[in-house]
């Protein structure tokens, strides 16, 4: 579908893409990619929270199409980003874990040797921001990069301009200047780091040539660790957790050999998600503000599940979901998905289908007018049927491929959901578990043992994927030891 920009006549500082006349340039839409790190599936009120307030992403959804089963390639973050800029998927383009990503050896007596991915995206790949900018987009780029240092930044991978985007997965300096980012300069005054984000962004729509269509790609820091209060917000819910908890504690929720969070609690966190509604709030504002509410689509998403295990509890919940970041469970893949598209998707409206972050680059493609190119975005399928009403559309099975221990206390294994039967291989146990997710979608209940039937089908399909993506498996340990405790021994207090 052809869907008309409107823009003012001024023509602004930025200049215009060399041979793109104005005619081409008034035929396409501009984007506006929201992402952010870390977020949970249920951490905002339009995908169910209660304690944690998002009135500009809840109107967000409202004006355009939630889907309830959108989800991340990975459970952590690089492999994940790296899918949303390539529509393959992170096995394909070897980042399967965070950059650098962990060790083997900082899990207690792995089983399984590490496995080494890239450090970087390959400049061979071709992204999202390099498509749209060969045919006359302005691209900007605000926020976590995750994909590489010096010559594999965002500007080296199809955007015209970076603002805070380096090869660190969490602000160096923490959300409060001075940030120490070498793409970053510091101002005089105290700033906050989802502010000052904002604002640049904004300046950018205000600074661009109104006369080509733009992507804004805002990747925040938020919510990521440090977990760290947004002042302006800190005190209000202070006083929730007061008012709705008194002084109960969280009970935490066992996971193999870790623990989870089993409520939504964390007054800092709710803060950085509160910085997150207000910067959609912000940037909407501006949209509105300078006409281009109509001609742009606006999609959120976050890039894997709330970090809500650990050794001990982590700083978010996700339930009803399973687990979160690191792991394969509901929480750490299924995410908070908004994609609003004026003229073309009913406002209001509610997907369920399952689908997952390699589809962003061949949707933008076609709401851009873009021929598509399967042979390049291989994994991806476009979600336009989707968002013009279609119930179903012919999807592959989501599959996931995570060999790296992580500090969530996750171990090597993989999984894939086909309609509603989601399995999950965890090797360092030599398990394999079955789930329904339409009766169970918080995992609740192994039916491996009473479908044998489904586990087969699935674990071949898995299987076969995994060969014919050549990905890489997990090899044992030569000092392993199964004789030992899943966790070391606790330290002993230090005496005088």
């Amino acid at each position: 579908m052809r869907h008309k920009v409107t823009v003012p006549i001024l023509l602004l500082a930025i200049g215009c893409p060399s041979g793109v006349t104005r005619a081409a340039e008034q035929a396409h839409t501009n984007f506006v990619f929201f992402l952010v790190d870390d977020m949970g599936w249920a951490d905002s009120g339009c995908f169910g929270s209660t304690f944690h307030e998002t009135p500009h992403i809840d109107a967000l959804a409202a004006a355009g199409m939630k889907f309830t089963a959108g989800y991340a390639a990975c459970p952590v973050c690089s492999p994940t980003r790296a899918s949303i800029m390539t529509g393959r998927h992170p096995v394909r383009v070897n980042i399967t874990d965070w950059i650098p990503g962990s060790t083997a050896a900082r899990a207690y007596n792995p089983r399984f040797q590490q496995i080494n991915d890239r450090d970087d995206l390959a400049l061979e790949e071709v992204t999202i921001a390099e498509a749209l900018q060969k045919n006359g987009y302005q691209t900007f780029f605000a926020g976590k990069w995750h994909l590489g240092s010096q010559g594999h930044l965002p500007t080296d991978q199809g955007f015209d301009f970076n603002i805070g985007g380096h090869h660190r997965g969490s602000p160096p300096g923490g959300y409060y200047s001075p940030f120490r980012n070498p793409h970053l300069k510091d101002k005089p005054q105290k700033e906050y780091l989802t502010e000052r984000l904002t604002d640049e962004s904004i300046s950018f729509l205000k600074q661009r040539n109104p006369d080509a269509p733009f992507l804004l790609y805002l990747s925040y820091y938020n919510i990521h660790t440090p977990i760290q209060a947004y002042h302006k917000r800190i005190t209000h819910y202070e006083e929730k957790v007061e008012r709705t908890f008194g002084d109960s504690k969280t009970s935490p929720v066992a996971e193999h050999r870790g623990l989870s969070r089993s409520r939504q609690d964390n007054a800092q966190l709710a803060s950085m998600v509160a910085a997150v509604d207000d910067s959609v709030g912000r940037i909407n504002a501006a949209l509105a503000d300078m006409k281009l509410v109509e001609s742009t689509v606006v999609i959120f998403f976050s890039d894997n599940g709330g970090l809500c295990t650990l050794a001990q509890i982590g700083p978010g919940c996700n339930l009803p979901l399973r687990s979160g970041k690191g792991w394969l469970y509901e929480g750490g893949i299924r995410e908070p998905m908004i994609i609003k598209a004026p003229g073309i998707a009913r406002p209001g409206t509610v997907c369920d289908q399952p689908v997952i972050s390699t589809d962003f680059y061949p949707t933008m493609l076609e709401l851009a007018d873009i021929p598509l190119r399967p042979q390049q975005h291989a994994d991806g399928t476009s979600l336009v049927p989707l968002l013009k009403g279609e119930d179903r559309i012919p999807h592959a099975p989501l599959t996931w491929h995570y060999p790296h221990y992580h500090g969530s206390t996750w171990t090597p294994g993989a999984a894939i959901r086909d309609g509603d039967w989601k399995l999950i291989e965890l090797y360092e146990y030599d398990a394999t578990e079955l789930y329904n997710l339409k009766d169970d979608i918080g995992e609740t209940t192994d039916l491996s043992s009473t479908h044998p039937e489904k586990t087969a089908d699935l674990k071949a399909k898995l299987k076969m994927w995994q060969v014919d993506l050549n990905a890489e498996m997990p090899v044992a340990n030569p000092d392993y030891r199964p004789d030992a405790p899943f966790l070391p021994p606790p330290k002993k207090a230090r005496t005088k």
